[in-house]
């Protein structure tokens, strides 16, 4: 489920995590709604890309000028709750990279080893209720996927400006 961005302003929106382990397939389910809608500019591309943390390095190679992670996130919080964060090389540390995994922080942290550099990046994350093994998200956090879906507009909406607000703004969902 991709869709190609064109060369300016490129911003990639990539949803993280293993549908099968319950909540941890957040980042898929919120990538795969967005995708259903449209509405997306077409700088913006949408990848699920689920565990395959070395397909996100070397797609992170191609010059973009922002990445979306949308992932399950325990933060302390309540099930179900939404949070935006900005992340930079600061806030990554270091991580052994494994390529046949997804743990976003390391595959972050490595990218300079790959040649590339960390664009602007966000992080739209959710509180898991639970990621044992098992397909489907919790009742929280699929009640979480509308807010997710509005927090990634509003982050496209800041990144590619060209975006008209009423448009994203709307019921509607924005085509160009």
């Amino acid at each position: 489920m991709t869709k190609e961005p064109d060369a300016a302003g490129r911003v990639l929106v990539a949803g993280i995590g293993n549908l099968f382990l319950g909540d941890d397939g957040f980042g898929p389910e919120v990538v795969r709604r967005l995708a259903h809608d449209g509405g997306m500019p077409p700088q913006v591309r949408l990848v699920d890309y689920g565990i395959r943390g070395m397909h996100l390095a070397y797609d992170l190679l191609g010059g973009y000028d922002a990445l979306v992670l949308v992932d399950a996130c325990p933060g302390g919080g309540a099930p179900g709750e939404v949070t935006v964060l900005r992340i930079g090389v600061e806030d990554l540390g270091s991580g052994e990279f494994d390529p046949h995994g997804m743990n976003p922080v390391a595959v972050l942290a490595n990218l300079d080893q790959l040649g590339g550099t960390l664009p602007l990046t966000h992080l739209v994350g959710c509180t898991p209720a639970g990621v044992e093994e098992g397909i489907g998200l919790s009742e929280a956090v699929d009640r979480a996927v509308p807010e997710a879906m509005q927090a990634v507009h509003t982050l496209v909406r800041q990144l590619v400006p060209t975006v008209p607000t009423a448009s994203v703004n709307s019921a509607e969902p924005w085509r160009p």
